[in-house]
């Protein structure tokens, strides 16, 4: 598969151009695998889901809730590392028109905001291990509020992922 994103992680307009990403989360009942679908347009996560395994519906349940969320548009492209579960491969994601843009094996380069994402949710949320999946479920879940409409970012000049949505859709209804 090739790489569509050659590394620019920018977007013109929300929801053409994604990036996903796996990590995991000990418990002391196992690891929790956190899989999530960012909007290179304005940072946010747009799509996620957690589960005790990283098999294909992982990533496709991701990706399904950010399209029933209405966040991506057509003909969109998704990148993600060929360590991201299989349920993102090309027969999976053409149901949705999202195109699939793969990086090279070993270049955590090629898919550094999704890396960067997760850096940042282990340091902010902290490395505690949680006492159950549940609870390290639930500290993701407030993490991804907290991301989404709170945190500042800087590649969105101090703005937050909501606000940067919310503003393109009030540009493009103004424009009507």
């Amino acid at each position: 598969m090739p790489n569509l994103t050659g590394r620019d992680f920018t977007a013109p307009a929300p929801g053409r151009r994604l990036v996903g990403d796996i990590t995991c989360l000990p418990t002391p009942e196992g690891w929790l695998y956190p899989v999530t679908v960012i909007d290179l347009h304005n940072r946010e996560v747009i799509g996620h889901a957690m589960a005790d395994h990283m098999r294909a519906e992982l990533a496709r349940d991701a990706l399904s809730f950010a399209v029933e969320r209405g966040l991506i548009s057509g003909n969109a492209v998704f990148h993600a590392d060929r360590d991201t579960p299989p349920g993102c491969s090309a027969p999976a994601l053409a149901g949705h028109c999202i195109r699939t843009s793969v990086g090279r094996t070993g270049s955590c380069f090629d898919n550094a905001v999704a890396e960067s994402f997760f850096a940042t949710l282990k340091t902010e949320i902290g490395t505690t291990v949680r006492d159950t999946r549940d609870d390290a479920r639930r500290g993701v879940f407030a993490y991804l509020g907290y991301y989404n409409h709170d945190r500042l970012h800087s590649t969105l000049d101090y703005r937050t992922p909501q606000e940067v949505r919310v503003g393109c859709r009030r540009g493009l209804a103004l424009v009507a």
